[in-house]
């Protein structure tokens, strides 16, 4: 299952549960600048593998905007929905290697116990891991029992890691429904792009390292990380649909980029105001350093 990775190859994989806001923007701009900066390919996909989340409209509306913009991207359009079958087959693979197993516990059920929590929410307590259930209906969950430590180095943030085992448990991979899983999809699609510089919010520190794990015991090889400050609304949280982030506005490219490369401490660009977007994309490009990305947050 090795690839060939010599070429520097970045992606862009929004979800299309409603149009890109600033803070896609900002990860947009960074992963491309990152990855053209270097001469290397910047792909896009466009995640919506978890279908009951996705909006009628907005795969054709993201693809519309990221043009508007001046971004430029290499090959086709990749969408995980069209993937289950490679998703499904290495799901198969994990089972035989005994990686996974299936649970019967329910949302609703693990709600009325008092877990301990995580970094990553509220660890599941294993109770199905060793009860061998054969119902193909179960959802499967990843075996992180004797997964440990797992330690990388991040571009930005330095050395990190994370004791799967203890501080995050056993994570579902499919759903009871017969959704996929994030962790499953984004990390073999990575492997079968190619991609071997992801970029993306530091929200996502903690979630790499289970992508990391699957990586090791799917023999991929493993990607570098440059993880980005997250843009945070007025409250502190952080920019999303769910916080009612709102969406871009194409009228407004061009301060709408200069914006995002100042957010991203690229400040070199703020005098193109009356330049296209394409072209302060790739003035942004050519000026790209990301020892100049904001400190942590």
């Amino acid at each position: 299952m090795q690839q060939d990775f010599s070429q520097i190859t970045g992606r862009f994989a929004p979800t299309p549960s409603g149009p890109l806001h600033f803070g896609s923007l900002v990860t947009a701009v960074a992963s491309y600048c990152q990855a053209r900066s270097s001469g290397g390919h910047w792909l896009l996909r466009i995640e919506d593998v978890d279908t009951p989340r996705v909006v009628k409209g907005a795969s054709e509306l993201i693809l519309h905007t990221l043009e508007a913009f001046g971004f430029e991207w290499d090959g086709e359009v990749v969408y995980q929905s069209q993937r289950f079958d490679a998703y499904e087959e290495i799901l198969q693979h994990l089972i035989r290697q005994k990686h996974l197993y299936r649970c019967r516990c329910s949302r609703k059920q693990l709600n009325r116990e008092n877990l301990i929590s995580g970094p990553l929410g509220r660890i599941y307590p294993a109770t199905c891991r060793h009860l061998n259930l054969l119902n193909p209906s179960l959802s499967l969950r990843l075996n992180l029992e004797t997964a440990g430590r797992i330690r990388f180095n991040d571009a930005h943030y330095g050395k990190f890691e994370l004791d799967l085992s203890k501080q995050v448990g056993d994570v579902v991979l499919k759903r009871v429904d017969g959704i996929y899983a994030y962790h499953l999809a984004v990390v073999i699609d990575d492997n079968e792009q190619h991609i071997n510089q992801i970029v993306r919010g530091s929200d996502l520190l903690e979630v790499s390292c289970i992508h990391l794990y699957l990586y090791q015991i799917l023999g991929y090889q493993i990607p570098g990380y440059l993880h980005i400050p997250v843009v945070r609304s007025s409250d502190g949280n952080k920019l999303s649909k769910q916080t009612g982030a709102t969406g871009l506005h194409n009228e407004h490219a061009t301060i709408q980029l200069l914006d995002a490369l100042s957010f991203l401490g690229q400040q070199h660009c703020r005098e193109m105001i009356s330049a296209s977007p394409g072209e302060i994309l790739q003035h942004a490009i050519q000026h790209w350093n990301p020892a100049n990305l904001p400190a942590a947050n």
